[in-house]
């Protein structure tokens, strides 16, 4: 277990939006180091039970050692609620991006400002690490993960420094060094903001398939939770957020069949299929957390609930 501290982000507002019955299933999407399942846990009966993904591997020995048997412990990335049957579930949450203990610690290779590996892998067990990939990747690619991934607007020259230094065998091993070759291209940049931040943040999110398993799991998460459970994400940028609020848009509204004969009638007696979602709240940390925990004053979580529409368990 690691010694790294970490302020759970938005803790008593996400388990109360989560929890509608104290004997239900949760699941824990990303369970970091473990406060908002160590709050919700207390919150249920002996009925209840609670389902925590993570990555990261110190991550999973902290749930290990929590040694509640209402807790069962998957270590993957969320995609893997797949696996869960239908309408399962009363409640899933989502804590999207990194942890404190993952910035902090320089082993893990995701701070410009710690020196470390150039690794930034949440499964540190298995996977590329950015050095490795850097080290393969075209010029083009590299630009198309800085610019997509953090709107970078260096990011072609960002992406030509990278490459020249591997082409002299000098590729980027530690995060200080790439740290620097970005702020020699980077000559301005938001007040406070250090030059390397999108492009670190772009690498993680590319390197760990962030986008790409949020969108699974969003899928996933219609057809697991139980007619009235709960879906609660909390993002921290805002390519998250835009995927999880257009998410729920599309799901909370009717969708008419445009190929049914009636459509060309007026629309009237089309067939619809029925809004999955209700769009419940949308809330932000408070003043006073913020100045507790800087670290949350960009964080936004939404939270919307399953409709009856169409679900059967299994």
């Amino acid at each position: 277990m690691d010694t790294w501290q970490h302020t759970t982000v938005l803790l008593s507002e996400a388990v109360d939006s989560l929890l509608t019955s104290q004997d239900g299933h949760y699941l824990d999407a990303t369970f970091g180091r473990g406060g908002h399942t160590r709050l919700l846990l207390s919150r249920l009966s002996a009925q209840g039970k609670v389902t925590a993904f993570d990555k990261d591997p110190q991550a999973i020995a902290t749930a290990q050692a929590m040694q509640d048997t209402r807790l069962s412990i998957v270590h993957d990335s969320f995609t893997a609620l797949s696996d869960l049957p239908n309408a399962s579930v009363q409640g899933i949450l989502m804590d999207l991006g990194i942890s404190s203990p993952q910035i902090d610690d320089p082993a893990r290779g995701f701070s410009f400002m710690r020196n470390g590996p150039l690794d930034m892998r949440m499964d540190s067990t298995r996977g590329q690490t950015v050095a490795q990939w850097l080290e393969t990747a075209s010029e083009k690619e590299i630009e198309e993960v800085i610019k997509g991934y953090g709107e970078e607007r260096f990011a072609r020259q960002i992406a030509k420094a990278i490459v020249g230094k591997v082409a002299a065998g000098q590729a980027p091993q530690r995060t200080l060094e790439l740290a620097e070759l970005i702020a020699g291209v980077v000559r301005t940049r938001e007040g406070g903001q250090h030059p390397a931040t999108r492009s670190f943040q772009a690498l993680r999110i590319f390197i760990n398939r962030e986008l790409d398993d949020l969108q699974i799991a969003l899928q996933e998460s219609l057809r697991v939770l139980a007619p009235g459970g709960r879906l609660v994400v909390i993002a921290f940028h805002s390519l998250e957020d835009r995927i999880v609020k257009q998410f729920i848009a599309l799901h909370a509204k009717e969708v008419v069949d445009r190929n049914d004969p009636n459509w060309m009638l007026g629309g009237k007696n089309a067939a619809r299929s029925a809004m999955k979602l209700e769009a419940l709240d949308r809330i932000k940390p408070s003043e006073a957390e913020v100045a507790a925990n800087p670290r949350s004053r960009s964080a936004i979580m939404r939270v919307a609930q399953r409709t009856g529409a169409g679900m059967q368990a299994s």
